[in-house]
């Protein structure tokens, strides 16, 4: 009986712990991914969050001159889609570990090819395939919850920035993609069957940059033989209103403005008076 009784003991005390051990709890340093678009690809992080909790972290809990992980648990990632460009070095399209070395007045960030392993206890210089040096500056504010944010977002040029405690540091990612662009538009606006869609793009593209302007009108021609909405005027008018020549500009926004008035479309309305004021009417 007494053998029976240990047995039974031993077994509800391994159910009790293996019970304890599936306890669900919110994790201490809980992980982020952050991701945004620019130029023609996509940047993507994935984290992990630590706390302050009243400690010193730069200088201590993260030592100065020392490899740090970046983050908390697994080797923080970051994901480039295609190639790009950090502080004016290409960097091909993949995965890649960011560590991080701090130090008072400098900061030496890497990326290495090993994205997946747990901190930085197996870091292995020989993987890396960039190091650059940024320098630390002062956050605006406190940062209680470690953050890596996506900053300064324009269509090819975004920063990245580590931000905990006081302290932020930042570096530079861009995709020049103005030669792709350029090369599709040759290819893609010389075929027979080119849509008013590849027209429009091709028009606005050339607008927006201030380039071959007689050739972005001549597609915005195109358009309106397609389809004479009011869209299709607005894109006339700007492009010849950025030309300097009103006497195409001025109708054209006019039958823009009439039309967007009937749809409501605020929008258009707000670009066709852009026009109107470039001309003086």
């Amino acid at each position: 009986m007494k053998r029976l009784n240990l047995k039974l003991f031993i077994a509800c005390t391994f159910i009790s712990i293996s019970s304890f051990a599936q306890i669900n709890t919110p994790p201490v340093s809980p992980s982020a991914t952050v991701s945004q678009g620019i130029g023609l690809t996509k940047i993507t992080i994935d984290y992990s969050r630590p706390s302050v909790k009243g400690r010193k972290i730069f200088g201590d809990l993260v030592p100065f001159g020392k490899v740090w992980r970046t983050g908390a648990n697994k080797i923080t990632s970051i994901k480039f889609d295609d190639d790009v460009v950090i502080n004016g070095t290409p960097v091909k399209a993949g995965s890649y570990g960011l560590y991080t070395i701090p130090t008072a007045t400098e900061w030496t960030v890497i990326l290495n090819t090993d994205d997946k392993q747990w901190g930085s206890y197996g870091y292995d210089d020989k993987k890396d395939v960039y190091r650059f040096k940024v320098k630390p500056a002062k956050s605006k504010s406190f940062v209680e919850q470690m953050a890596i944010d996506i900053e300064g977002i324009n269509p090819t040029i975004s920063d990245i920035a580590i931000k905990w405690e006081n302290t932020e540091a930042k570096f530079r990612v861009e995709q020049p993609v103005n030669d792709k662009i350029m090369a599709e538009i040759e290819e893609k606006t010389s075929k027979a069957d080119a849509t008013i869609d590849t027209y429009f793009a091709a028009a606005d593209y050339y607008y927006q940059k201030g380039i071959h302007l007689d050739k972005a009108l001549v597609w915005a021609n195109k358009v309106i033989e397609q389809n004479k909405e009011y869209w299709a005027y607005q894109l006339v008018a700007r492009v010849a209103a950025k030309q300097g020549n009103c006497a195409v500009a001025l109708p054209n926004a006019e039958k823009s403005m009439e039309l967007a008035k009937k749809a409501g479309d605020d929008a258009y309305i707000k670009l066709n008076q852009n026009v109107f004021a470039q001309c003086k009417k």
